[in-house]
């Protein structure tokens, strides 16, 4: 985790997504979490749009109701047994931030660079929890493309870039495969 001692860019180098379902309290308090979001919103945004909103999910009985009904919207069929994930999902981690992609779509910056805008924001949220000691895991999943969902939590244009857990992690993260930078990375024009 993130110290005084550490540099930002080993800060930046080190961060690591947590499971969602292995952040444990504490999570970020209010001054904390207010902090997490105003980085999050130091992101790159042509236009000076802020083409992103955040949602503090405070109520998750509430949420996993909203989950449920969405869920069996989609699959009547469903038995009451097969909720149990579902409502799992709304109470992992101690804080739940839903990101909102909210463009404008009228205007002269093109809808794809609003929505990277939203997605920059989701980052610099996580490399802030981290900053400050926690873990954070950005899930999606079909709940983000749920219209019922969404239209509890924005409205049309808006679309759930994704769901932001934080806590502390209960276990060691592990570091996940990444690419080589010569994978990942050429230059132009290429040279013989």
């Amino acid at each position: 985790m993130f110290n005084d001692q550490t540099t930002p860019l080993t800060a930046l180098a080190t961060r690591r997504s947590g499971k969602p379902r292995d952040l444990v309290a504490p999570g970020p308090d209010g001054d904390q979490l207010r902090q997490i979001l105003e980085v999050a919103m130091r992101t790159p945004d042509h236009g000076k749009l802020a083409p992103w909103r955040f949602v503090i999910i405070d109520d998750r009985n509430a949420f996993a109701d909203l989950l449920v009904t969405a869920f069996r919207a989609e699959r009547p069929y469903l038995r009451d047994a097969d909720l149990a994930p579902i409502k799992q999902f709304a109470h992992q981690a101690p804080v739940l931030v839903v990101a909102l992609s909210s463009p404008i779509v009228d205007g002269p910056i093109p809808l794809w660079e609003q929505e990277l805008s939203a997605g920059a924001a989701c980052m610099n949220l996580l490399h802030a929890a981290h900053a400050l000691g926690f873990a954070g895991g950005w899930l999606t999943g079909w709940a983000a493309y749920s219209d019922i969902v969404r239209d509890a939590l924005g409205t049309v244009p808006e679309r759930i870039a994704g769901f932001l857990f934080l806590g502390t992690p209960s276990q060691s993260l592990s570091e996940r495969p990444r690419p080589e930078p010569a994978q990942a990375v050429r230059h132009w024009p290429e040279t013989r």
